[in-house]
């Protein structure tokens, strides 16, 4: 995997970036949630 799109606002986003930046993989926030419950 090398790159992520995700909408981003959850409380555990800088959890997510941090592993993100440890491994090398782009992520992007889109701001746009695309699965619905």
């Amino acid at each position: 995997m090398t790159a992520i799109v995700e909408p981003g606002g959850s409380i555990r986003d800088q959890k997510v970036i941090d592993t993100c930046n440890k491994y090398g993989i782009v992520m992007a926030f889109c701001g746009l949630r695309l699965f619905h419950h």
